[in-house]
């Protein structure tokens, strides 16, 4: 199919405009990828769902200095056109691709895909609802970031042969909902692990560009920079009110900081054949990203996790042992699979409160919250 002449999410300069055009190209989604991303499991991108009016009610006053430049960085777009195919982008023999990749390389696409529209779907509806001037400019830009992203790789998806009806998702996929704050711990830190993920992999393949089996990971570095700024518009919201980084919320910052990079490492494990695909040992590439991500949260929560506890690695392994356990239970009927996954359901439970319970580790937050790109 020749798509040159097509409108492309990349060019779009509003979420509106990037939706409208993904629901053009819904023709040709896939009904398995769709399918995909609509489960809702503990490792699979959600929908969220939150208090708009809550939200709306913000006052940026006490950052509007760090506020209005990050808003005009933003409004400046500078990687407007830049997420979409060019002459960087290599042809991909997915015929031609090993099966174990090639399932594992989707997965991960499909999970992506869902995650960055995920993101587009809350600001989006936020920008609908608000009021609010700064909090609305705010969240009408991130939706358009997360529209391109979600875009450039359903493009990817489609040479595949599969790809997301995004449209589809937004009406049927079930949403979760969070109070405000939990939105700002888990946006924030969803945020700022992307960031670290990608240009981990980006800095990787510089080193080692024998292992960059697909012209995607070129893409990595302007879209990790599209990470680190929506983590900083998400710090200067908690900046707004000390509370929710103080007292009883900082046990919950520490239940997301758990939540987040437990996930990571255990849906990173499910996917061995992608990482010996880009050359890259799950372990490493997951306590690079835990570091990287621990040093940037220092700007604007108060505690971080004892990474380099030796129990912080023990309970990951675990944690991992008991999912994989679960999903081979998953596979078989009876009494006794049902028993199994209890079994590995408990275990799983054990090895996360015993990561939960690691002492954490405090610090002074400073006074500024505004970081720039330093991986």
């Amino acid at each position: 199919m020749n798509m040159q002449n097509t409108r492309h999410t990349a060019d779009a300069t509003t979420v509106e405009e990037g939706l409208a055009i993904q629901e053009e190209q819904a023709k040709f989604d896939s009904t398995a990828a769709t399918e995909v991303a609509m489960q809702n499991t503990l490792l699979t991108p959600r929908f969220y769902t939150t208090d708009f009016d809550e939200l709306d009610a913000i006052d940026v006053s006490p950052v509007r200095e760090d506020w209005d430049k990050l808003i005009a960085q933003m409004v400046s777009d500078p990687n407007k056109g830049h997420f979409k195919k060019n002459a960087d982008w290599d042809k991909v023999d997915w015929d031609g691709m090993d099966p174990a990749l090639r399932k594992e390389f989707i997965d991960f696409l499909i999970s992506s895909c869902t995650a960055e529209f995920s993101g587009c779907v809350l600001y989006k509806e936020m920008k609908r609802r608000g009021k609010n001037k700064d909090i609305t400019q705010l969240f009408q830009l991130m939706a358009r970031d997360e529209a391109r992203h979600a875009g450039f790789i359903n493009d990817a998806l489609r040479e595949a042969g599969v790809a997301v009806n995004l449209g589809f998702l937004t009406q049927s996929k079930k949403y979760t909902y969070f109070r405000p704050k939990f939105i700002y711990y888990a946006t924030y830190l969803s945020e700022k692990i992307g960031y670290a993920r990608y240009i981990t992999i980006f800095r990787h393949l510089q080193e080692h560009p024998e292992h960059r089996f697909h012209p995607i990971f070129k893409w990595f570095e302007e879209w990790c920079n599209d990470e680190f700024s929506h983590g900083e518009a998400f710090a200067l919201l908690m900046k707004t009110d000390p509370r929710l980084t103080s007292g009883t919320n900082v046990l919950w910052i520490k239940f997301f900081l758990t939540a987040v990079f437990a996930t990571m490492h255990v849906r990173d494990h499910q996917r061995p054949v992608f990482h010996a695909a880009l050359g890259v040992d799950p372990d490493w590439y997951g306590h690079e990203v835990f570091v990287k991500t621990s040093a940037l949260t220092k700007q604007i929560f108060p505690i971080t996790l004892d990474i380099d506890n030796p129990r912080w690695a023990a309970g990951l392994k675990r944690l991992q042992k008991a999912n994989a356990d679960l999903d081979n239970a998953r596979q078989s009927k009876g009494v006794g699979a049902m028993a199994r996954r209890m079994s590995a359901q408990a275990r799983a439970a054990t090895a996360f409160v015993g990561l939960f319970t690691i002492p954490m580790k405090k610090h002074r937050v400073p006074d500024s919250t505004r970081m720039v790109p330093a991986y």
